[in-house]
């Protein structure tokens, strides 16, 4: 598919000497912290040493698994069918912002591997993918087993952690996944898959996408229902991508703490995929996190302006070049080329961080990357060697060693450990809902809405 393709004609420049040099133009030094972000003497590297800091979140980055809530490396080896000696990633992989040498460089502890499949399938479709997707995560813990290994539960985060080991978790982009079904959701909940995006970038009959315009204003009967099995399951509801009605609604049904597994804050750049400052103030009593992403039109107006004309461009060509990717692929590239825009930054994401922390608390935020879902990157965070970067600017900031090891991963553990105690008390009250969207809605499923092809 297009987006597949798209996603491969960017190289990205990695290394420690561009690490350095984003942090010294990202990184404010002696910069007082905010009132909301009291610094530890006792602990905190010294504010003015950029190579001090660094290396001090390379410790505590070792200290605390930092959990990414959002990477889209399943979709971007679809390419290769998942046939890890096309693409091994065991090696640098330039085309790609996801490898296991920099995946090592930059001490990831465990990641929600996206299994998204793009909103245009339905039905059948969607689930076939996405199971594929489910798959190539399996067979890529298979294939690395010295690095990766299926995670499910905090409990297996921190004991694959203390193995040295990253632990792979999975998350549904958009519950067009489901067919609308509780049972595909419960079976997907057993493959492993920890959270489930309410909805993509489409509206869904049972939920309205952050896009718009909205046509139920939240979420349906069905939809909440949907909100309610995730709850006895124990998987997480996420909602980024969902309308602000959506989120509202959601926040209201769930017996378990929410997340946003990769979005950012409204009030510092009014895109309809951010957070609005109202919903941030429910997280401290809902109890979620809001992981906070690096994609750039998420971070800045002037980047997100620039995306108009770029979308424009790319219509054009999909209309020019209907069935041939790599023809839609360069002529973006070329486009991009001759039409450079506006850069996002390290030091806009840990904005945005500051913002959640301060509108939300402490216990509220974490981190969403969306590495190699995006095509572009903030300078600085051009690939996944660098977090430890952006944690290095916080600690710049006047950020706590504690605090920081909130951000990283002690926030989502504690989501993760709420969820598995609702979900143990929703089962001791009640089997599996037998519930469906025709019942409640009056809908039938995207499947059964097809014409017949049996006899």
């Amino acid at each position: 598919m297009t987006i597949r393709s798209l996603l491969r004609t960017c190289g990205w420049l990695t290394g420690s000497l561009l690490t350095l040099t984003a942090l010294s133009s990202a990184s404010v030094d002696g910069q007082t912290p905010p009132a909301s972000a009291p610094a530890s003497a006792s602990t905190q590297a010294p504010a003015g040493d950029a190579a001090k800091r660094l290396a001090h979140a390379r410790k505590l980055l070792k200290e605390v698994p930092l959990i990414d809530g959002h990477n889209d490396l399943p979709l971007a080896l679809r390419d290769v069918q998942y046939d890890f000696a096309k693409m091994d990633i065991s090696q640098p992989q330039p085309k790609l912002q996801t490898d296991i040498p920099r995946l090592k460089q930059g001490g990831l502890g465990a990641q929600f591997w996206s299994v998204y499949v793009p909103a245009s399938l339905q039905g059948d479709a969607a689930v076939t993918m996405t199971l594929e997707q489910v798959d190539a995560v399996y067979a890529m813990a298979r294939r690395y087993p010295d690095v990766f290994e299926m995670a499910r539960t905090a409990a297996d985060v921190e004991r694959t952690f203390k193995k040295g080991k990253i632990a792979s978790l999975m998350g549904m982009e958009g519950g067009h996944s489901i067919d609308s079904s509780l049972g595909t959701l419960r079976m997907f909940s057993r493959l492993g898959v920890g959270y489930m995006t309410l909805t993509h970038s489409a509206n869904l009959p049972w939920a309205d996408a952050s896009p718009g315009p909205a046509t139920l204003n939240g979420l349906s009967k069905f939809g909440e229902e949907v909100v309610r099995e995730m709850n006895w399951l124990g998987m997480l509801v996420d909602l980024s991508h969902v309308s602000p009605d959506t989120m509202a609604d959601a926040i209201r049904v769930s017996a378990a703490p929410v997340i946003f597994s990769h979005s950012s804050a409204r009030a510092l750049n009014d895109h309809h995929r951010n957070v609005p400052d109202d919903i941030l103030r429910l997280m401290p009593k809902n109890g979620g996190v809001v992981m906070v992403t690096f994609v750039p039109q998420f971070l800045s107006a002037v980047v997100a302006a620039h995306g108009g004309p770029e979308s424009e461009a790319l219509g054009k060509l999909r209309a020019q070049f209907p069935n041939d990717e790599k023809a839609v692929a360069d002529g973006i590239a070329a486009w991009r080329t001759a039409n450079p825009g506006p850069k996002a930054t390290l030091a806009q994401v840990a904005d945005h961080i500051d913002h959640v922390r301060k509108s939300a608390g402490i216990d509220h935020v974490g981190l969403g990357s969306d590495f190699d879902g995006i095509t572009s990157v903030p300078v600085g965070l051009e690939d996944v060697s660098t977090y430890p970067a952006l944690i290095a600017e916080l600690l710049g900031r006047g950020w706590s060693d504690e605090d920081v090891r909130k951000l990283l991963g002690k926030n989502l553990l504690r989501v993760m450990r709420e969820a598995e105690k609702v979900s143990a008390k929703l089962q001791a009250e009640r089997g599996p809902s037998t519930a469906t969207i025709e019942q409640l809605d009056g809908v039938k499923p995207a499947s059964q809405t097809k014409p017949s092809t049996g006899r």
